[in-house]
């Protein structure tokens, strides 16, 4: 079983694949925000630069920025538990939405500001893979507001095997694969997958 030399847990690879396709980050924002494709009408990568300095940094940490439906989006991957990745996700959502008020304006106008973290260990204990968190009142559940929203995946909890009718585990398994078998059963999920879409299609 060949191991792969890079994954799609390297900062780096991860944040060069998406600027370069921007259409392939669309569609993973789609599944991870549970969303159709279809329904984003704007998508715009706000920070597609990729600082010299990190180029060959072992401890560099690289996020990609975006807006989606003039809503604020960051997503970053974490491979190492490091104890505070609640914190840094609540930080993180702290900082993209209080700078997107420009001076002297009102603050009704901040935009939803989405945090999504896929993170290589376990964080809660649920067997859930996908955690989402807003801001709740304690008993009644009541929303405070909907502009915060921060989504957590935990690729350990992913189900060992790969169903091709289930795009967020398709796509979150490719950051899970450590091996060219585990892609090679992506790979081939995706062909069914296509195949029995084309054949949906072709018999309307």
């Amino acid at each position: 079983m060949a191991k792969l030399k890079y994954t799609l847990r390297n900062d780096i690879l991860f944040k060069m694949l998406f600027v370069k396709y921007p259409d392939l980050l669309k569609r993973l924002i789609a599944e991870l925000l549970r969303i159709s494709y279809d329904s984003i009408k704007q998508f715009e990568i706000t920070n597609t630069e990729m600082p010299p300095e990190v180029i060959g940094s072992k401890f560099c940490k690289l996020d990609i920025n975006m807006t989606v439906n003039d809503q604020r989006v960051n997503l970053e991957i974490q491979v190492d538990n490091e104890g505070d990745f609640a914190e840094r996700s609540l930080f993180n959502w702290a900082r993209e939405y209080s700078t997107a008020l420009p001076e002297g304006e009102d603050y009704s106008i901040l935009p939803r500001t989405i945090i999504i973290g896929i993170v290589y260990f376990k964080m809660f204990k649920c067997r859930e893979f996908h955690s989402e968190f807003q801001a709740l009142e304690v008993t009644r559940h009541t929303q405070l507001t909907d502009k915060l929203n921060i989504h957590l995946f935990e690729l350990p909890k992913l189900p060992k095997a790969v169903s091709a009718d289930k795009g967020l585990e398709l796509w979150l398994s490719l950051f899970k694969a450590k091996t060219e078998e585990e892609l090679e059963k992506i790979e081939a999920c995706v062909t069914n997958m296509n195949v029995s879409s084309y054949a949906v299609h072709t018999n309307r």
